[in-house]
Parts: C-alpha cells; sequence; structure tokens
C-alpha cells in the first residue's frame, strides 16, 4: 500500500471513529475494507469522498450526499452548524446577547435530520434556534429571518439539484447584517469567517446536541408568508387559466393558497409533480431550465386550454414560464408552447413592477432611490427599461447574494429563472412571488386581448431586440478553468460574430467597481454601416455550483422602423454564429 493510501485510510477511519451517524460510519468503513481487497471502484469512492472536503462558500455546502467529509452527512452538517454558532456568538454586533436563528429544510432525503440536527446543535451552544417543523419553500424562511428578525437563518436545501445531492444555504439578519442585508445570503467576509470556525470544530460525535429547547412554528410562519405574499397582488383582471408545477418539491400547496388568496382560482397542478418527492420521478434534473423538465405541464396546459404554465423547481425559489404561441402551433398541442428565458421574463418583470402601481414609484425600505438590479450575466434590457423610465439600474456579480444587496431596491433578477419582486417581503429570489406577479400581468394582458409574448415585442421595438443564449462546457477537471480564461485575456477573437474590435475585461480584476469574480468579457458593436447600432457581449465564467463553464451570449440588433420580424431573425442569425464561435473558443 502506497503513503497516500495508507494516509487517506487512516483519514477514513479517523472519520469513521468521529462521525456522529451509526451508519455513515459504517459505511465508510465497509468502503476501506472494500478498497483494501482491491475494489478498484471503492478506492475510487473512498479517494473521492475522504480526499477532500466539502467547502463552505458564499453558496453554503452543496453535494452528494454519503460518508466522508466531501459529502453532505449528519457529520458534516454538525459541524457546520457549530461552526455557525460558534462565528455567530463571536460577532461584534451581537455584544454578548443571545443569537436568534431560524431553521428551515426542503424534503429532500436527510433534510428533516439534518434540519434537526442544526437546531440541537445551536441550542447546546447558547442560540435561540426556530425550527420550521415542516418542510417549506426556501423563500419561506429568507423571510422568516426578517420577520422574527433572526441573526441568521438556516435552509437544508439542495434546490434543483439531482436526487442525490442536498446543501446547506445560509442567510444573515437582524443584529449581525442589517438592512439592506437583512434576510440576505452570506457574502465575504462571513463566509471566509464560518468556514475558519468550521475547520477548527471537533469531530461530529464530540459536538454538543440538545435533546430539545429550540422552539417551533406550526403554521402561523406559513400563514404570514401566504398572507402578505397575496397582499403584494394589485386590482386587476383575474380571467386566467393556470398550469402549476412543483416539480416534486415543496412549493404546490403554497403557491395556489397565494395565487388563490389574491384572486387566482383557475389553477390546476400536473398531478405527477404536485406531491414532494425526493425521487423526483418523473425529472431525474428537476430544474425547469432543462430540457424535458416542463413536459408534463405543457401537455396538461394544452390539453385544458390554460393560458399559462408556471413552474417552481424544488425549492420553489426559481420560476419558469411557458405560453402559447401561435407562431408554433395551436395552443391544443404542446408543441404550440413556448417556454420563455429568465431574460424575458425579466425583462417583463422589470417593466411591470415599474407599471403596475401606476404613477407612484414602487416603494422602498431604505430611503434609497428606487433602483432594479440584475447581474453581469444577465441581459442589458433591464437597464432600457429602467432607464426609460426614469429609475436608476445597477449590476452585480452573479448570485442574490449581491442583488439582494443593492440600495434601494425594488427589482431584482438573474438569468436563471431567479427573480425578486418584493425585497421587503423575500430579499432573495422567490419562484412563489415572481408567480403572482407574472399571473398578474398575463390576466392583464389578456384582458386587453393580448399575451406576454406581445408585451414582450413592445419592449424589443422600444428598445431594441435583445436576444440570449447560454453556451455550457461540462468539465471532469475544473483545474482547466484558469488556462481557458487566461487564454481568452492572451488571445481574444478579433470579432464576435462579425462585429468587431473586440474589448475584453478581466472579472478577476474587477469591472465597473464591482469585487474581483473569476470570469472574462468580451463585448463589440458596429458603428456605423448597415449593423449600426449592433451589440454582441459574451460572459465566461465557471458555475458557482457544478462542474460547468458557462458562456453568456447576447445580441441587441436595433429595430428599423415596426419591422421587429425582421430584427430578430437577422438578431438570431447573429447569436447563433455566436454561440457556435464561443464554443470554438472554450474548446480549442
Amino acid at each position: 500500500m502506497s503513503d497516500a493510501a495508507a494516509l487517506l485510510r487512516a483519514e477514513a477511519l479517523a472519520w469513521a471513529d468521529g462521525d456522529v451517524d451509526p451508519a455513515d460510519a459504517t459505511a465508510l468503513r465497509d468502503l476501506v475494507a472494500a478498497a483494501d481487497a482491491g475494489d478498484a471502484a471503492a478506492a475510487e469512492e473512498l479517494r473521492d469522498s475522504v480526499g477532500a472536503s466539502l467547502t463552505f462558500g458564499t453558496a453554503g455546502l452543496r453535494g452528494r450526499m454519503g460518508p466522508g467529509p466531501n459529502r453532505m452527512n449528519r457529520a458534516v452538517v454538525v459541524r457546520a452548524a457549530a461552526g455557525l454558532a460558534t462565528w455567530l456568538r463571536a460577532q461584534s454586533a451581537l455584544a454578548g446577547e443571545t443569537p436568534r436563528v431560524v431553521v428551515g429544510h426542503d424534503a429532500r432525503h436527510g433534510s428533516q435530520q439534518f434540519a434537526r440536527d442544526t437546531a440541537a446543535v445551536l441550542t447546546a451552544a447558547g442560540c435561540d434556534a426556530t425550527l420550521v417543523d415542516r418542510p417549506v419553500p426556501t423563500p419561506v424562511v429568507a423571510h422568516a429571518v426578517r420577520r422574527l428578525d433572526a441573526d441568521a437563518g438556516v435552509v437544508v436545501t439542495a434546490s434543483h439539484n439531482p436526487k442525490d445531492d442536498n446543501g446547506y444555504k445560509v442567510y444573515l439578519g437582524g443584529r449581525v447584517s442589517p438592512d439592506p442585508g437583512a434576510g440576505v445570503q452570506i457574502v465575504p467576509p462571513a463566509d471566509a469567517g464560518i468556514a475558519a470556525a468550521i475547520d477548527a470544530a471537533p469531530p461530529s460525535v464530540a459536538v454538543p446536541r440538545a435533546g430539545s429547547g429550540w422552539a417551533g412554528t406550526g403554521e402561523d410562519l406559513l400563514d404570514a408568508y401566504a398572507g402578505t405574499v397575496a397582499a403584494l397582488a394589485v386590482p386587476g383582471p383575474r380571467d386566467l387559466r393556470v398550469v402549476t408545477t412543483a416539480m416534486h418539491g415543496v412549493g404546490d400547496a403554497l403557491l395556489r393558497d397565494v395565487l388563490g388568496r389574491a384572486g387566482f382560482t383557475d389553477v390546476t397542478p400536473v398531478p405527477e409533480q404536485a406531491a414532494a418527492d425526493p425521487d423526483f420521478p418523473t425529472v431525474p434534473f428537476p430544474n425547469p431550465e432543462e430540457a424535458g423538465a416542463l413536459d408534463l405541464a405543457l401537455a396538461l396546459a394544452a390539453g385544458s386550454g390554460a393560458d399559462l404554465v408556471i413552474a417552481n423547481d424544488p425549492d420553489a425559489d426559481r420560476c419558469s414560464v411557458a405560453v402559447p404561441d401561435p407562431s408554433r402551433g395551436p395552443r391544443d398541442d404542446p408543441a404550440g408552447w413556448r417556454q420563455l428565458s429568465g431574460d424575458e421574463v425579466g425583462a417583463l418583470l422589470a417593466e411591470h413592477v415599474l407599471t403596475r402601481g401606476g404613477d407612484a414609484p414602487p416603494p422602498v425600505d431604505d430611503g434609497e432611490p428606487a433602483t432594479l438590479a440584475a447581474s453581469l450575466v444577465s441581459s442589458a434590457l433591464l437597464h432600457r427599461v429602467a432607464a426609460a423610465h426614469g429609475t436608476r439600474s445597477a449590476t452585480t456579480l452573479t448570485g442574490f447574494k449581491w442583488i439582494a444587496r443593492v440600495p434601494g431596491l425594488v427589482y431584482g433578477y438573474e438569468e436563471a429563472l431567479g427573480y425578486c419582486v418584493a425585497p421587503g417581503v423575500v430579499r432573495d429570489k422567490d419562484g412563489v412571488s415572481a408567480a403572482l406577479l407574472v399571473a398578474e400581468l398575463a390576466a392583464r394582458a389578456a384582458a386587453d386581448g393580448r399575451g406576454l409574448l406581445d408585451l414582450l415585442d413592445d419592449l424589443h421595438r422600444a428598445h431594441g431586440a435583445h436576444l440570449t443564449a447560454p453556451v455550457t462546457l461540462r468539465l471532469a477537471d475544473m483545474s482547466v478553468v484558469p488556462s481557458v480564461l487566461s487564454g481568452l485575456l492572451r488571445t481574444p477573437p478579433a470579432d464576435l460574430a462579425g462585429l468587431g474590435p473586440v474589448s475584453v475585461e478581466d472579472l478577476s480584476a474587477g469591472v465597473d467597481g464591482l469585487p474581483p469574480t473569476s470570469g472574462v468579457r468580451l463585448a463589440a458593436a458596429a458603428d456605423g454601416g448597415p449593423d449600426d447600432g449592433t451589440s454582441a457581449r459574451v460572459v465566461v465564467r465557471p458555475s458557482g455550483t457544478e462542474p460547468k463553464l458557462k458562456a453568456y451570449c447576447e445580441v441587441v440588433q436595433p429595430v428599423v422602423g415596426t419591422d421587429l420580424a425582421a430584427a430578430r431573425a437577422a438578431g438570431a442569425g447573429r447569436l447563433d454564429a455566436l454561440q457556435q464561435q464561443v464554443r470554438e473558443l472554450l474548446t480549442s
């Protein structure tokens, strides 16, 4: 046995000896025994599960479930809770006061136990813990952090990841992170401080856990959230037939409750996907962005005469929308429906937020000028919408941990189906409140004999056809990312889909006043000639949650006169060429 293998074996057995969960400890020892016996697959699994550790960062923890420090399990969660408690108690803002923490979870395998372990550790560490005693959407917990004036919130969820994954998301609020950061996911330096405290925690079996002493929430928390979100609705038409899907997650009943309270009563859930099911039997990858994820919803909508499809991901913090598209076929055929992109919904909601209250500006809760925000990988259309209304807009790094911190925020979105439509209620992406405003907008359009696609046409006529699409490169080894990015910086393309010259920006050096982040931004625009005003942009960055390198492509094509179709056709052709060019750049 090599020295490295012997060391790995010792580390695995030491972890098993300190594991709070006997079943995981046994599984890890069995894995060691199988590797000792020459099982190559067991040896590889041992290297992966013990040879590294899940890293706690601004996205908290997320990974595959199983034993070992590089998996989501009770031992990892207990040490994470211990580190969070230690960090909270060290914050000068608390000045010796008792930290208040709310803990919630989704319906995935292990989530309830992980949440209970968290409450037990926090209570033993001297925190006032409140455990949400049933599976709830992530926005409910984000709302609770603000409603209960908690100093922190924990949500056990892997959002839209496959069934074998789980995760651990942390929010800060109360005395630790006042507005505009109250109820927002952690950012540096808090993430590093919590990570250091986790690293210093003892083996999980040695971490004290209380047997009781935390508070529960009952139905009051859900009712408060539902009532607050439903009250966001403004008077208007409600004649709309809606099909919804929860993707086997925890959002079905809550979404229908909110829509019903707001007056939308013709709502039909996809029956196969309504109940929470941690095995996700109809969508192995329960992400509304994935091809085929909405197939059951579109079939039900086509067969039931629906006007709108709304899909949430399993923890209901994202919202996807599909509508009938006459250019594709009849509405009673699933092929006659179109799923809108996150950028399209993002622009529609931006316009709606700014106009749904009439002449009155949207309210803000921090005294700053009303501001719209989007991440740097999202479409530029949001900024043009804001400018047309004389409203300030801001660009942030990717992630709602940044978007939600914008002072004066009245609306923020990110292209990955995340929308913050009511920052005073949930200062994070919220698929339920977003769904309510989408239904409100669709019903208002329907009363005028129009649809969401007509409203999108209006925006493109006013501001140019903004067309976006991603290019994703799945990676076996994320270590290649720096060389790919440095190659783009050293040798950028001479043009972007025929537009040039190309400007190149290293996001790791900080751009537009933003903190440094890994990535490269390329941009080009036509100045004169037949393409005058046309522009192209590409942002290349590594995914924060998956082994991927992603490129976010956008083409803006001016509309000459009223010929929107011609502008879109030209823009689509250029976007296709840009995507192909980016694929070649990333794989060369």
